[in-house]
């Protein structure tokens, strides 16, 4: 097809394309250059894609190390000074350079332009430099490990921090690099959002994903600054001596955790928010049913993000804050449940006696309601003044801390992965596999972590090398647990990797969604669209008929009759 105008969404015409059949962004140019340099938001989502799921992996490795020196007690395959290594790595790895950006960086970039009708970001080159700031954060991680990694946990806690000699100052600077990272693709995805929007579409027309990666984006911009100062203190206290955070110099180590609380409680949001926004996608596709809610569901994402800077205090309970103090932060804790909640109940009626179709997507989105429904739940209890003095750095924070993140986030970023990997690679995977990866991922996780709890409210501490045998048995069933979940993982790895060489092409709209970027071709041509759509309803499924020869789903401009 030749000599297609595409105009922008600001209205301006652009050069004319010439598409052939087969031409799309993966093949538009060829060569590692091409895609090194690139400044198309689909190939830019691609590289955060690779990158996050290789830092996944290397996360996973020191998780599966930790485990395994915990599997009995006593020293099982490292020292402590080690150890105390391995889980500030699996930390720090997960938290920047996996579950911050994983959403909003790898699927956003891809799919938040398609869903406004745009060809790419607003500025395409910070898009690039977005993601280069996050891979050079990542190298000076991997140089403070090989220099002497940091022990100090993925909080960087002072004093400790201040006096250790491992390499902190380094995985500090990473730190501050990715901050960056995420402040400019917060930046680009707001603009974006207001400015590039197709003719016609209105804000009560985007899908629920933009809307949480808008208020995500919010976040990004107000919190994130306020970590990269603080970290830009602990380097400074590190080599010039300047007495803020540590006390024998006349420092606080209180107002550290102040200022890093107020970037990283909001920065709980900044994964959870864009977790939302895709099971927000992918119920009412696999309901077959308009969202129930939608208002509710927009303004509850706008909600969380503000009431989400007020709650920082409830990690310092126990840190010497004053007793009114203590009693607004852990109101304001309860409060911001409820836009959560609304959330969930929104869901849960958007289910209620649908067509539902347990495809691997949907299956992921479900264990994200439940993992995150107990993550919720055992969130009371440490917002509880009283309970959280007893379960305070416990197994049981660790178990609510997994629940919420990786129950939550986790579950819905690789269920993100499923939902448009059709979309981003042209090919369908096994979902037999699938579904089989999915039950090993479920049950694993379930063994490792829900232990935990017990072992919390029991008085296990978290972060100890060794531990009394009347945890044993718990760890070992965790450590199990840990394996299970690593073997569903390399299984969807696998039959993923595989989809690319042997997958059966993938229609333009296989699961029959009403949003902008089903109505192209999968994989998109390079400017997204042949001519912009028309916008209608994201969640209109009524005008989508299912073609038996082509095994997809058509979109008509009129809804059928009967």
């Amino acid at each position: 097809m030749e000599g297609i105008d595409i105009t922008d969404t600001t209205g301006i015409e652009l050069p004319k394309k010439a598409f052939g059949e087969k031409t799309n962004y993966l093949t538009s140019a060829r060569g590692l250059a091409s895609w090194l340099f690139t400044l198309d938001h689909k190939r830019i989502g691609v590289l955060y894609l690779v990158f996050i799921l290789a830092s996944f992996f290397l996360g996973g490795i020191f998780a599966l190390l930790i485990r395994t020196e915990l599997f009995a007690p006593g020293k099982t395959l490292v020292d402590a000074k080690t150890y105390n290594q391995f889980f500030t790595l699996h930390g720090a790895i997960m938290i920047f350079l996996v579950i911050i950006p994983g959403i909003p960086a790898a699927l956003g970039n891809f799919v938040l332009p398609m869903m406004l009708g745009a060809k790419d970001v607003a500025f395409p080159k910070l898009n690039l430099a977005s993601y280069y700031m996050l891979v050079a954060g990542a190298i000076f991680a991997v140089v403070s490990m090989i220099t002497g990694s940091a022990d100090t946990g993925w909080t960087f806690y002072t004093p400790y921090s201040t006096i250790t000699t491992t390499s902190v100052s380094t995985i500090l600077f990473g730190a501050f690099l990715i901050g960056f990272s995420s402040i400019f693709t917060g930046l680009n995805f707001l603009v974006t959002i207001h400015f590039l929007r197709a003719p016609g579409l209105s804000w009560f027309k985007l899908p629920l994903l933009i809307w949480a990666l808008y208020a995500t984006a919010i976040i990004q911009i107000l919190a994130t600054p306020v970590l990269g100062i603080t970290l830009l203190l602990l380097i400074a206290e590190r080599i010039l001596g300047i007495g803020i955070f540590n006390p024998a110099l006349g420092g606080d180590p209180v107002l550290f955790q102040h200022f890093f609380w107020f970037y990283s409680h909001p920065a709980v949001y900044i994964m959870i928010l864009p977790a939302m926004g895709v099971v927000s996608e992918i119920i009412p596709v696999f309901s077959r049913k308009r969202i129930f809610g939608y208002k509710f569901i927009a303004f509850s994402s706008i909600a969380i993000a503000v009431i989400g800077f007020l709650v920082w205090g409830h990690h310092l309970y126990v840190a010497g804050q004053s007793a009114l103090a203590n009693m607004v932060f852990s109101a304001l804790t309860y409060t911001v449940a409820v836009p959560s909640a609304v959330k969930v109940f929104n869901w849960l009626a958007t289910m209620y006696k649908g067509d539902i179709h347990l495809d691997t997507p949907m299956l992921y989105a479900l264990s994200f309601i439940f993992l995150f429904l107990v993550g919720g739940l055992t969130g009371i209890f440490l917002g509880n003044l009283a309970a959280d003095v007893h379960l305070h750095d416990t197994y049981f924070v660790v178990a609510h801390f997994h629940y919420t993140m990786m129950g939550g986030v986790l579950m819905a970023f690789i269920g993100g992965i499923h939902y448009w990997w059709p979309k981003m690679f042209g090919r369908m995977y096994n979902e037999l596999l699938g579904k089989i990866a999915f039950i090993l991922v479920f049950l694993g996780f379930n063994l490792t972590f829900f232990p935990q709890f017990l072992m919390g409210v029991q008085g296990m501490p978290r972060r100890y090398y060794d531990y009394p045998a009347e945890f044993a048995f718990y760890h070992k069933l965790s450590t199990v647990g840990g394996f299970v979940m690593a073997v569903g993982f390399l299984l969807t790895a696998y039959y993923l990797i595989r989809s690319l060489v042997r997958g059966k092409p993938a229609p333009a709209n296989p699961w029959g969604g009403a949003s902008f970027e089903w109505r192209t071709s999968s994989p998109p041509p390079l400017e997204n669209f042949e001519e912009i759509p028309e916008p209608t309803d994201p969640y209109d499924y009524e005008k989508l008929i299912w073609k038996a020869d082509t095994n997809e789903y058509i979109w008509l401009k009129t809804a059928p009759e009967g």
